[in-house]
């Protein structure tokens, strides 16, 4: 990787964010890294976002409003973190010259496609947080078109943050039985393995390797939240016949899921960079972590 010295990462605090850092941490080519959590910056102040892109020659955004069921309720509020404040970035970036990659989602889809979703396919979010990433994405495409890389990734887990490989190793401890839902499709993905696909891609920005544009970053493979509970379970030697299929119906929640977010990563052959690991060898290496809980 070509060397950036001066990095700039926001949403620090979350757990991407603190993946991100660790990834960089791990590069030896890192120089100066600048973290801030929501606390340092408010990514909606268009002022204090200028200040912080300032000096720095790539920014990485890890900031986000994460409640997909929350946003349908304020989805105004969820656009002004989502949509409008990345618009700051985007702005700040092209008048600094720094180069901006941000985190997306496959929320963009409607989720009812049948083979996996290339990046250019066309974008028909179903609910109030797919629409908010979506108008993000489409102030990285405006303002900064040259310099500006949208990274789509889904199904995120790790160690420092709530999601569903945690809580379904927890219950384990606590339910004999769990109901899983078997007919939601996608790309369970690791956030450390994500912070470094996120690393690499700005390097080979910086060093010219890599187009502008929208990129994919989620694990190779495709399964079921059903069947990533079971391998799951299987890997920390518990019993993958507790988890039972059902189905999204019933499951009410005020926001959609997409059926559908299996992703397709043509593009990372453009930037010179290898597609991200399968999902089950992404998820046995991510699980020997003894500070994945459960």
């Amino acid at each position: 990787m070509t060397a950036a010295d001066r990095w700039l990462v926001t949403g620090a605090g979350g757990m991407l964010g603190r993946d991100l850092l660790a990834a960089l941490t791990d590069h030896p080519d890192t120089r100066s890294v600048t973290a801030l959590t929501r606390t340092d910056l408010d990514i909606t102040d268009p002022t204090a976002v200028a200040a912080a892109v300032d000096g720095h020659q790539v920014v990485i955004n890890a900031a986000a409003w994460t409640d997909v069921d929350g946003a349908e309720a304020a989805e105004e509020a969820a656009t002004a973190v989502n949509g409008t404040a990345v618009a700051h970035l985007a702005r700040a970036c092209a008048d600094s010259g720094a180069r901006l990659v941000h985190v997306s989602t496959d929320y963009v889809f409607a989720g009812d496609g049948t083979s996996p979703y290339p990046e250019d396919a066309p974008t028909s979010p179903v609910n109030g947080y797919g629409r908010s990433k979506l108008v993000g994405e489409q102030a990285v495409a405006r303002l900064l078109p040259e310099r500006g890389y949208v990274v789509r990734t889904a199904w995120l887990y790790g160690t420092h943050g709530p999601n569903f490989v945690a809580t379904m190793l927890r219950l384990a401890g606590e339910r004999e039985h769990l109901d899983v839902v078997d007919d939601q499709h996608g790309q369970p993905t690791w956030s450390y393995a994500l912070g470094r696909q996120l690393v690499a891609l700005a390097g080979a920005s910086v060093a010219g390797t890599a187009p502008a544009g929208i990129y994919h970053a989620t694990a190779s493979g495709q399964t079921t939240w059903c069947g990533l509970a079971r391998e799951a379970f299987a890997l920390r030697g518990l019993d993958p016949a507790r988890i039972r299929p059902t189905t999204s119906a019933n499951f009410h929640r005020p926001a959609a899921r997409p059926a559908y977010s299996v992703l397709g990563h043509r593009r990372w052959a453009l930037a010179g960079l290898p597609v991200m690991a399968d999902w089950r060898s992404m998820l046995s290496t991510a699980l020997r972590d003894p500070a994945f809980g459960g």
